[in-house]
């Protein structure tokens, strides 16, 4: 046997003995496995310890303040709380507004997109929210309108830059 720096298998043979160098034990993990294994890992922990749905809510309301500097613009108008039903009416849109200091969002949200405007009429980058994934960007013209053809499935804010600042919107179910 060697001396003691020596690493040995479990037959005691000297891996130094085997002409193994220290640069095959620097060798990079295997990436491939690694993720199988972690992508396991994840729907374990899903099935077997699920995230109540109190925390989901709270980190979804949590990650809608990450721009610090954002303004939080307020809800003041819900077509589904603040409006008569029209009779006859088999999917009517949803009509929301939001308040902000001097920014006005009117959203129109139907099962086939969403379209609003941003008031006083601006020039904007707006970014739908839907929790951790990236959400869609949308640009408003010069006129504040801005489209969308994809409807937000789930809980879904409005980021809006424009004019130097940033209003985020209350979350909604769409």
């Amino acid at each position: 046997m060697n001396g003691m720096g020596d690493l040995h298998d479990v037959n005691g043979d000297s891996f130094a003995e085997e002409g193994i160098g220290d640069e095959e034990f620097e060798a990079g993990p295997d990436t491939e496995a690694d993720d199988g294994l972690l992508e396991d890992l994840r729907l374990a922990a899903g099935i077997l310890d699920p995230v109540p749905a109190e925390l989901r809510q709270l980190a979804v309301e949590a990650y809608a303040l990450h721009d610090l500097d954002a303004r939080l613009a307020e809800l003041t108008f819900d077509s589904l709380v603040d409006a008569i039903p029209v009779r006859g009416a088999a999917d009517p849109p949803r009509m929301l507004t939001f308040h902000s200091g001097a920014v006005t969002v009117d959203v129109e949200v139907t099962s086939h997109g969403l379209m609003g405007q941003v008031l006083p009429p601006q020039p904007a980058s707006i970014e739908v929210l839907s929790g951790p994934r990236a959400g869609a960007s949308l640009v408003a013209d010069d006129m504040g309108r801005f489209m969308s053809e994809v409807a937000p499935a789930g809980p879904f804010a409005l980021r809006l830059r424009a004019g130097g600042e940033v209003v985020v919107t209350e979350w909604l179910r769409a």
